[in-house]
């Protein structure tokens, strides 16, 4: 038989899944990644615990499935996107922990690009909107505060990379540094119509060049990884950033076609074909992943805090034991009790990017309890997610296509059942699950197969995909868009609050209950009277 291998490393923990050529799955294995937290807003990771995780768990995955590595056919890699790592190629050691893409600390320097003008070329040319979310202001970062690296990298001792170059370039010993352009597109550094490191971008930053890896198509042979590894050399043949895989995992080839993953953020794409379309309802454009050589392009939306809403309730609340009691908890009330939760423990990403909100807690009574509290957090994962599909369905119909007719759901919370009726509700339209849901590491093993001849084309890969259950829509429409104004009003209220922010999962309930009976309950009772 004839199997693909797919590394899926992720923000909350490193994956490695076997896949056979129908595209079901053999096995799997999983680590957690420890988070860092060095200081409020600020978020990262160790690259040399993303690589032993991510190796150990490729070889669990082999010998859970019983195989070989010489029975696979190829590698793909999927990532979480724009996570920076810089390391000397030399001696392959990192300068600094890896910046997360939640970290929030190049926000100064996103506010000097949009006060020098640049904030227009800047979209023009990536999609993006300028935010301390992408990589570019991280890797600046780095090169500005830790000592030595400006005159290590004018010296060419350097190399940046998002995740899939960091794990390419250990896989291969140091052999191949490279990116695909998935990932690239997420770094505001490269131009998305020539698919090339942009060099206006780059002195903008001041950015030197010798940085950065080469680009290639997400389906392309990347390199053979070192025998040592797993036993025998494997090529690298599929690359793309954990969204755009999950598309096309999720068969979204065609334009109009929209998947959401529910992961520690939540990550909405509209595939929109060869189109460049830019959006005017505070989304972002981003290259699609790309089988050829051929730019393609997405609509996307991010929500900062997602999943991680529910490891808050666990670390931050201890309101459960694990991740899985939530849906229980949740259902043991009818609906929130009016309590709405917004997450915005980083700020809040699209459609509205306030990087200075902070999350809040409203709607609370005497009856309120923590089953309302846990019911309102998964909520709250939903009204951000019908968000962005609201935001998105207006794009499509500005460019002059339809409205989003349906929403393919993929990412560990699209399990929870309760989660995705509700989305359904708010939305009004249904919602897919397909029979395989790990489509950000299909994607990716798909990417691979097409690049080594499994596939021959993604019309083969549309006959592969399944639905398992689709959630029909059961609210009418005027309760839904209620239920809409009502988050959104909450919304409004999270940059109102500048008390200090539930951004760390360590901090622990008694520290909710000293904030609220301390100092800051006078200015909580005042927003409270201002609504």
């Amino acid at each position: 038989m004839t199997y693909l291998l797919a590394l899926d490393q992720g923000t909350s923990s490193s994956r490695s899944i076997v896949f056979d050529a129908k595209g079901q799955l053999v096995a799997q294995a999983q680590m957690e990644l420890a988070q860092i937290y060095p200081q409020p807003g600020w978020v990262e990771h160790d690259p040399q615990e993303i690589w032993r995780t991510q190796l150990a768990t490729a070889r669990e995955a082999l010998a859970k499935a019983g195989i070989e590595a010489r029975q696979i056919r190829a590698i793909g890699i999927t990532n979480q996107r724009e996570t920076t790592v810089v390391w000397n190629r030399n001696t392959g050691l990192p300068i600094h922990h890896a910046i997360v893409w939640q970290d929030r600390r190049a926000e100064p320097t996103c506010v000097a690009l949009r006060e020098s003008g640049l904030a227009d070329t800047i979209q023009a040319k990536t999609g993006l909107l300028v935010d301390a979310y992408f990589s570019g202001t991280k890797l600046k970062w780095i090169l500005d505060h830790v000592p030595g690296a400006r005159q290590q990298a004018a010296n060419g001792e350097l190399a940046f990379g998002t995740v899939d170059s960091w794990l390419i370039w250990r896989l291969t010993q140091g052999a191949v540094h490279a990116t695909d352009v998935s990932n690239a597109s997420r770094t505001m550094l490269f131009n998305v119509h020539t698919n090339q490191w942009d060099d206006d971008l780059m002195k903008a930053l001041d950015i030197p060049a010798s940085l950065m890896p080469s680009v290639k198509p997400s389906s392309a042979l990347y390199g053979e990884i070192a025998p040592d590894l797993l036993g025998h050399p494997i090529p690298i043949g599929g690359v793309a950033g954990d969204q755009q895989s999950a598309l096309f995992g999720q068969a979204c080839f065609k334009a109009g076609m929209v998947k959401n993953t529910y992961g520690t953020g939540c990550f909405m794409l509209m595939h929109t074909g060869g189109h460049f379309q830019t959006s005017h309802n505070g989304l972002i454009t981003t290259s699609a992943a790309q089988p050829t050589a051929q730019p393609e392009f997405a609509i996307e939306g991010s929500v900062f805090v997602g999943g991680a809403v529910v490891q808050w309730l666990r670390d931050g609340l201890h309101a459960i034991q694990g991740s899985g009691e939530v849906q229980m908890l949740a259902q043991s009330v009818p609906d929130s009790g009016g309590v709405m939760v917004v997450p915005a423990f980083t700020g809040l990403g699209a459609p509205y990017w306030k990087p200075d909100a902070r999350g809040t807690i409203t709607g609370l009574t005497r009856g309120s309890t923590v089953a309302h509290i846990a019911r309102a957090a998964l909520e709250s994962i939903a009204y951000q997610s019908a968000a962005l599909l609201l935001a998105m369905s207006r794009d499509a119909v500005q460019a002059g296509g339809a409205s989003v007719a349906e929403l393919r759901v993929d990412g560990g919370a699209c399990v929870n059942d309760l989660l995705m009726q509700f989305q359904a509700d708010l939305l009004g339209i249904p919602v897919i699950r397909p029979a395989v849901t790990e489509t950000t590491a299909l994607g990716a093993a798909y990417l691979a197969g097409l690049a080594t001849g499994v596939y021959q084309g993604t019309d083969e890969l549309t006959a592969l995909w399944r639905a398992e259950r689709r959630f029909l829509p059961t609210l009418s429409s005027e309760r839904a868009s209620g239920l809409m104004a009502q988050w959104e009003h909450a919304v409004r209220q999270t940059t109102l609050n500048r008390l200090q922010p539930l951004d760390a999962p360590t901090q622990a309930a008694p520290q909710l209950f000293r904030l609220v009976l301390g100092h800051a309950w006078p200015n909580a009772i005042k927003r409270g009277q201002h609504g």
